[in-house]
């Protein structure tokens, strides 16, 4: 059994094209996310409390970093 204080590998997965991560623990999906603090709450809810997403060494962030969430709307502007 995994002692409490250890966490599992958690990815947050490269941009959708409507700027949305997917983010997964093993082959589990936990939820998906628009913005870092939305990583945090999806792990808070499958009772992995982070204080910090952007520098926590269980996440690998795909595709680009926490500060990495373009969506359409980039797209679109005039």
């Amino acid at each position: 059994m995994a002692h409490p204080t250890e966490h599992p590998h958690i990815v947050v997965h490269p941009p959708a094209l409507d700027g949305s991560r997917r983010v997964t623990s093993d082959d589990e999906t936990l939820g998906v996310a628009t913005h870092t603090d939305d990583v945090g709450e999806i792990l808070r809810l499958a009772d992995l409390y982070v204080t910090d997403v952007e520098d926590a060494d269980f996440i690998e962030w795909q595709g680009g970093g926490p500060d990495d969430w373009p969506g359409l709307s980039e797209h679109h502007e005039p």
